[in-house]
């Protein structure tokens, strides 16, 4: 007798969940998501402000989007994820359905349901899509882990909620999270 076989979604498979049913798609295994909670949801307007504003004073051209937001890493895998907020600088990356490649920018607010995805298998998904900067936010610790893929060794750092964090994509944005939270 042979064993159960795992069911592998596509991107189809994706896009006709319920508009109710938050998951995104890695490797072809859906992965559920509960609703955020109210802290996490004051982080991500919080910093979706800060950045959208930045953006602005520089007449920039990247886009910010926060979750709901579909975004297609690579284009043979059936992974399709949804950041909490996504920055993307080239235009040619985003459809109506989203974005189609890695953003420049990904920011996660983990909770305790999704801190193993966040820390491990998205920061290995990012890496490989060669996302540019990767932030991961812990509401719990007030902490911040920054991953700069660009730089010639990779070395994560981390800081707190009451730190002034340096955006590596940018030549002068920080963010001051002790004006945020």
């Amino acid at each position: 007798m042979g064993l159960a076989q795992k069911y592998y979604y596509s991107e189809e498979d994706y896009y006709n969940l319920p508009e109710n049913v938050r998951a995104e798609l890695i490797d072809g295994q859906f992965y559920y998501m509960a609703a955020p909670s109210r802290i996490h949801q004051k982080i991500l307007m919080e910093l979706s402000g800060t950045i959208r504003n930045y953006i602005r004073s520089k007449k920039g051209g990247c886009e910010i989007y926060p979750a709901p937001f579909a975004v297609k890493l690579f284009e043979d895998h059936d992974t399709i994820v949804e950041p909490d907020i996504s920055v993307i600088c080239d235009p040619g990356k985003l459809t109506d359905k989203g974005c189609s490649g890695a953003p420049d920018w990904i920011i996660e607010i983990i909770s305790p349901t999704t801190a193993s995805l966040d820390y491990v298998r998205k920061l290995n998904l990012y890496m490989d899509a060669s996302v540019r900067e990767y932030w991961i936010i812990d509401p719990r610790t007030e902490k911040v882990l920054v991953n700069y893929f660009e730089q010639e060794e990779f070395t994560p750092e981390t800081y707190s909620f009451q730190d002034k964090i340096k955006v590596h994509i940018y030549e002068d944005f920080y963010i001051d999270f002790s004006e945020l939270y």
